[in-house]
C-alpha cells in the first residue's frame, strides 16, 4: 500500500495519484509537459547559490519530477533516476555500485546487452564479471570473493525465463557487503517489489509496459535509502536524461499499467496453458504454470505475471520454423515487448550461457502477449504450429 497524506491506498490508485499535485498543475488532470534547458535566476545571490527547486533541464523540471516520484511511490525506494532506455539505466546501476578493481557477480540468464556492457565497458574500466547459473540461490556466497562488490540478478530470466531465490541471494550477497541490482523489467515494481525483497537498486525498462504502445525509449533505477546518494551522484556525472515527450507517455502509461497488465497476465496464461496441450510443443516456459521449475518461488514471491514467455517446439527444421512464424498475422517479428502488440521471435540462447548450460531440443520461439482477444491469438498460433508441423 501506498500513503498518500493520511491515507493509504492501493497500488491500483497509486498508479492513478502518483507524481500529481493539483496545487501545481493549474487544475489540470496530468502534470505539465516542460520543454526547457535554460532556467533563470533573478539575482547574482541566487544564481551562485543555486537557490531555487530547479536550476538546468538536465538535473530535473516539473515532468521529471512527476514521473520520478510517482516511480518512487510505486517501488517503494528512497531515489529513482530515469535513463533515455533500459539499457542505459542497467549501465547506470553498475556503474552506480562498481568501481575499478572490483569484481561483479551476473547470472548467467541475463539480458545479452547487459552481458556485452559487462564483457566489454566494465571490463575497461577494471571491473571483472563473473557469471554464475541463476539457480545457486544462497550458495552465492561460496563464488564470493573479497572485492566482490555486486551481485546482479533478473528474475525471471532473459528468453528461458529462470526464477531466482532473489531474498537468498540478497541476504548472502549482503552478508559479505556487496549491493544486489535486479532487472526488473518482466513483472514491473507492480507484480514483484524489488527494494522488499533485499534488492539495492532495482531497474526496470520504461520503454516496455510502462510505456505500453511501443513507442516511447526509456529506463529507471530505484535506489534504498544506502545507495540513494550514489545513484544521484552517478546519474549526474553521466548527464543521463530524458526528452519531455516520453516522459509525458512514460506518465500517461503509469495510470493504466495496472488494468493492461492484468489483461497481459490472463491472456498469457491461457495461451501458455493451450500450448501446453500442443503435439508440436515440447516445453512452455512460464513461471506462472504449475509445471514450471520456478512455479514455487514466483508464487512465493511474485504477485503476478507479465505476458512474456517462452517455447520449446519438438525437433525441426529452418523451414518448418519458418513456415510457423513467417505467416503469423497478429504475432509481428520484432524486438522489445511489453506493448499492445502481439510479437514473437525465434532466439538460441546457447551461445549466451557460460556458467549453466541451456541445450534444448527443438527451436525456441519467445512470445508476447499483447491486448488483442485471446481466441484470434490461439487461431493464429493454432495455423502456425500446423505449418510447423507439416513442413517437419
Amino acid at each position: 500500500m501506498a500513503r498518500f497524506g493520511d491515507r493509504r491506498y492501493g497500488p491500483m490508485t497509486e498508479l492513478v495519484l502518483g507524481g500529481r499535485s493539483s496545487d501545481e498543475q493549474f487544475g489540470f488532470v496530468n502534470p505539465p509537459v516542460v520543454h526547457g534547458s535554460t532556467v533563470l535566476w533573478s539575482t547574482v545571490a541566487d544564481f551562485k547559490a543555486a537557490r531555487g527547486r530547479y536550476t538546468y533541464g538536465r538535473r530535473g523540471t516539473p515532468t521529471s519530477e512527476a514521473l520520478s516520484d510517482a516511480l518512487k511511490q510505486l517501488e517503494g525506494g528512497q531515489h529513482v533516476a530515469l535513463a533515455p532506455s533500459g539499457v542505459s539505466a542497467v549501465s547506470l546501476a553498475l556503474m552506480t555500485a562498481l568501481k575499478s578493481g572490483d569484481h561483479l557477480l551476473m547470472v548467467d540468464t541475463v539480458y545479452e546487452p547487459t552481458r556485452r556492457f559487462c564483457d566489454g565497458m566494465l571490463r575497461r574500466m577494471g571491473v571483472e564479471t563473473s557469471y554464475y547459473d541463476a539457480s545457486v540461490g544462497a550458495h552465492v556466497s561460496d563464488l564470493m570473493r573479497p572485492n566482490t562488490k555486486a551481485v546482479f540478478v533478473e528474475s525471471p530470466g532473459s528468453l528461458t525465463f529462470e526464477v531466482q531465490d532473489v531474498p537468498a541471494i540478497a541476504g548472502a550477497a549482503h552478508a559479505r557487503g556487496a549491493a544486489v541490482i535486479m532487472d526488473n523489467t518482466w513483472a514491473t515494481p507492480l507484480f514483484f517489489k524489488a527494494h522488499d525483497h533485499g534488492v539495492d537498486l532495482a531497474v526496470s525498462a520504461g520503454t516496455k509496459y510502462l510505456g505500453g504502445h511501443a513507442d516511447l525509449m526509456m529506463g529507471w533505477v530505484s535506489a534504498n535509502a544506502a545507495h540513494a546518494a550514489a545513484l544521484r551522484t552517478t546519474h549526474g556525472a553521466l548527464g543521463l536524461c530524458c526528452g519531455p515527450d516520453d516522459m509525458f507517455l512514460a506518465l500517461r502509461g503509469l495510470r493504466t499499467l495496472g488494468v493492461r497488465l492484468a489483461h497481459h497476465q490472463a491472456a498469457g496464461l491461457r495461451v501458455a496453458r493451450w500450448l501446453q496441450s500442443r503435439p508440436e510443443v515440447a516445453r512452455v516456459m512460464h513461471p506462472g504454470l504449475e509445471s514450471d521449475p520456478g512455479h514455487a518461488l514466483w508464487k512465493r514471491d511474485f504477485t503476478g505475471a507479465s505476458g512474456l514467455f517462452a517455447i520449446e517446439l519438438e525437433p525441426g527444421s529452418e523451414a518448418a520454423l519458418a513456415a510457423f512464424l513467417d505467416e503469423l498475422e497478429l504475432f509481428g517479428l520484432g524486438y522489445s515487448w511489453g506493448g499492445f502488440e502481439s510479437l514473437a521471435i525465434p532466439f538460441d540462447a546457447r551461445p549466451m550461457r557460460t556458467a549453466s548450460k541451456w541445450a534444448p531440443q527443438g527451436p525456441t520461439v519467445r512470445l508476447h502477449i499483447g491486448l488483442e482477444d485471446v481466441e484470434d491469438l490461439v487461431a493464429d498460433l493454432d495455423a502456425g504450429l500446423a505449418r510447423y508441423g507439416a513442413v517437419g
